[in-house]
């Protein structure tokens, strides 16, 4: 009866979102009361659904954007996404080891706050070969801190009176995952949740050359590198509607369902957010993952001002 009653409170909480009643940080909230309430009856189809859900939201975002401010932007963010990358990957590596934590747990750490959350870490996992185990530790510490950005960053953005165009910037670079950078972002303005999800984007490019020097790092070979092709379908969002090829009324409606795919993308991620991982991990997992968190967040602020 119990099973019964979560399937359906959970399903309405789903569409609830759809229907445009719940805020991002709100939704991220519910899903992780429910969970602590009933346990996530739907725990293998959430963590697909947050898959598909926010790709597809991504690339419906793009309907909203043109081309030419798109390629501005991603130019103006590229140096500060490089540099802080390769800070990021040089002292998450230095502290694994200062720490005493297993190297592909706080890699997968490193990776996800380096460059996208949980898409680095389901990319680079299978590269260097990580137990089940390990990767459900790395992405529960992970969304734990992305909770706390989508409450954070724009209480902060609002206190330093940043500008849309630094906060969208801001959140990009210093949010682990694309879900919360893109939930943070939609309620700060529309133009920062386009700065935002486009410099995002860019920077999960840089999952292929993670990938790569993971596999170096780990003396693993022949395994598949996960191409992150969603990409292209948001550029072509983009050029669709730089061009005029759907009527507005059409593209503005595509990015409203968007919106709301997200936030129903939110609460999912809230449901996911395990309490018996994070216990399990230890102490110092956590304090490798909110080290290079609040360096990253002070490192690009710093960045962004100046």
């Amino acid at each position: 009866m119990k099973v019964s009653v979560s399937k359906i409170i959970y399903v309405l909480l789903i569409l609830s979102a759809l229907l445009g009643w719940l805020n991002s940080p709100t939704a991220l909230v519910l899903g992780f009361i429910f969970t602590l309430i009933f346990n996530n009856p739907f725990q293998s189809f959430s963590h697909k659904a947050i898959n598909y859900l926010l790709k597809v939201s991504v690339v419906g975002l793009g309907f909203g954007m043109l081309l030419k401010e798109t390629l501005e932007t991603s130019k103006e963010g590229l140096g500060l996404t490089a540099f802080s990358i390769f800070l990021t990957v040089g002292l998450g590596l230095s502290l694994t080891r200062i720490l005493k934590i297993d190297l592909k747990l706080g890699h997968l750490i490193t990776s996800g706050t380096a460059i996208c959350g949980g898409s680095a870490i389901a990319a680079i996992s299978p590269v260097i070969k990580a137990k089940n185990e390990t990767i459900s530790i790395a992405l529960g510490i992970v969304f734990l801190l992305n909770s706390i950005a989508l409450f954070v960053f724009p209480a902060l953005g609002h206190l330093l009176n940043l500008t849309q165009e630094q906060f969208g910037l801001w959140c990009a670079v210093a949010i682990h995952d694309t879900s919360s950078v893109v939930g943070a972002a939609i309620g700060y303005g529309d133009e920062a949740l386009r700065i935002a999800t486009t410099v995002k984007l860019s920077r999960t490019l840089w999952i292929i050359p993670l990938s790569i020097f993971s596999m170096f790092l780990f003396k693993t070979k022949g395994e598949k590198i996960k191409i992150p092709y969603f990409i292209i379908l948001f550029i072509g969002a983009i050029i669709i509607n730089s061009y005029h090829i759907i009527p507005e009324p059409a593209t503005s409606f595509i990015v409203t369902i968007s919106k709301r795919l997200l936030i129903a993308t939110l609460f999912l991620v809230g449901s996911t957010i395990s309490v018996k991982d994070l216990k399990s991990s230890g102490i110092k997992p956590i304090i490798l993952a909110s080290s290079l968190w609040v360096f990253i967040s002070i490192f690009s602020l710093i960045y962004i001002l100046n």
